[in-house]
Formats: structure tokens, C-alpha cells, sequence
């Protein structure tokens, strides 16, 4: 059963400034990854239970862990960012067992939230604010680094995942019809297309259907 359809956000957020220019190229990025899932939930998953089914080949996965998990690093990174500072992020503290991991209409609601706080955080941020990022690598570890520098992860991030997602619906015989699902930006330009029309083939590629992104690029 096809999912009700609610719209998606349209990319008119203003940047003006070097620093606001910046972020909006990833910005870009990021909304687009997750409009690939919101895409996958409104085209290709036909039921909830497609959500849990486990993989074959990467024990304990399923597509709605995978969706939630990509997500998770999106959200903790908007968290961190809007806390007081000093700013301190860990990606290891996430919340599991949640609706978007068995529905299709929940998950796709939080992929919306998420692309909504990030439209409304990311222009008023500042791009080289510092963060301090404690991880398990599996040793407990401290990085400083940046909010562009995890903003550009967290797209990067979602797109591995993603690729997981394509394993696992292939699984159930499932057709993802965004050609470029899962496939890093990197990945496209190493292709060796010419350069300025390969530019406008990857943000084409990138938007999978023509959802409303595709005209969002048109504005930008």
C-alpha cells in the first residue's frame, strides 16, 4: 500500500555570506541523501514488514535499522550543535528500537523532521565551530574537528548505508529505482564524464525521482 503522500520541503533557504555558501553545498548533500530514503519509503518499500526482514548477508540488518542508524548521526550532530558550548558530540549514543525501524509512515515522518531542522540549523551555523568528538574506535578516543567537516560525514555516512539498504532489498527481489542510491558523489565523477555537463548529471542522479529537489537544483 502506497504511503500518503506529504510534501516534501523545498530547499529555499537563504545563504549569504562565504561561510552560510559553504554550508549551503552541504546542506544540499544532506538533504538529498535523505530525500533518497523518503524516495525508497514512497516508491519502492510496498509494506511495513520490508522494514524488519533480516538480511541474508549482513547478519542483524534490516532496511529500517539501516534508514534509522543514518539518520541518528544527522540528529546527534544537530543536538550537539544547538546545545550550549563547549560542544561535545558522540555518535555512539543513539536510540534504537524506534518506530521508524518497523513503519513506513513513521520513518518517513523523521526523515522529514530531520530535514527540516537541518534546513532551519545548518544556514545560522557557523562553519569551522569547533567540536570535540569522543568515539570507540573500539578505544575510546577524542578528535576535535569541525561542524562542516561532521555535516559532510553524516551525508557521506548516509550514502554507506544506503548501499546496505540496495543489498538488503535486493534480498527480497525488491528494485530500487534510484540508479544512484548508494553510489558516493565521489564514485560518480570518478566515471570520467566531462566535467561542467557531468556536474549537472550528478545532481540529476543524485535526486533519484523527480521529487521536489529536482526543482530545488534549478534555484541554485
Amino acid at each position: 500500500m502506497a504511503l500518503a503522500s506529504q510534501p516534501l520541503p523545498s530547499m529555499t533557504v537563504q545563504f549569504d555570506d562565504e561561510n552560510t555558501t559553504n554550508l549551503k553545498d552541504l546542506l544540499f548533500v544532506a538533504q538529498t541523501v535523505l530525500e533518497q530514503a523518503i524516495d525508497l519509503l514512497d516508491n519502492d518499500l510496498k509494506e511495513d514488514e520490508q522494514l524488519t526482514v533480516p538480511s541474508k548477508f549482513l547478519p542483524g540488518s534490516t532496511i529500517g535499522k539501516h534508514l534509522r542508524h543514518a539518520r541518528d548521526h544527522f540528529e546527534l550532530l544537530l543536538i550537539c550543535i544547538t546545545s550550549p558550548p563547549p560542544y561535545v558530540l558522540n555518535y555512539d549514543s543513539r536510540s534504537r528500537n524506534t518506530p521508524m525501524e518497523i513503519s513506513r509512515k513513521a520513518a518517513r515522518t523523521a526523515l522529514l523532521d530531520t530535514i527540516r531542522r537541518l534546513q532551519t540549523i545548518v544556514p545560522t551555523s557557523n562553519w569551522n565551530e569547533s567540536i570535540t568528538l569522543n568515539a570507540v574506535t573500539p578505544f575510546p578516543q577524542t578528535f576535535q574537528t569541525t561542524f562542516a567537516r561532521e555535516l559532510w560525514f553524516a551525508g557521506l555516512h548516509c550514502v554507506h548505508h544506503w548501499s546496505m539498504v540496495r543489498v538488503i532489498a535486493g534480498e527480497m527481489n525488491i528494485n530500487v529505482g534510484d540508479d544512484c542510491f548508494g553510489f558516493a558523489p565521489s564514485t560518480l565523477v570518478a566515471s570520467g564524464a566531462p566535467p561542467d555537463p557531468f556536474i549537472s548529471t550528478v545532481f540529476r542522479c543524485y535526486t533519484g525521482r523527480e521529487h521536489s529537489l529536482g526543482k530545488a537544483i534549478a534555484k541554485i
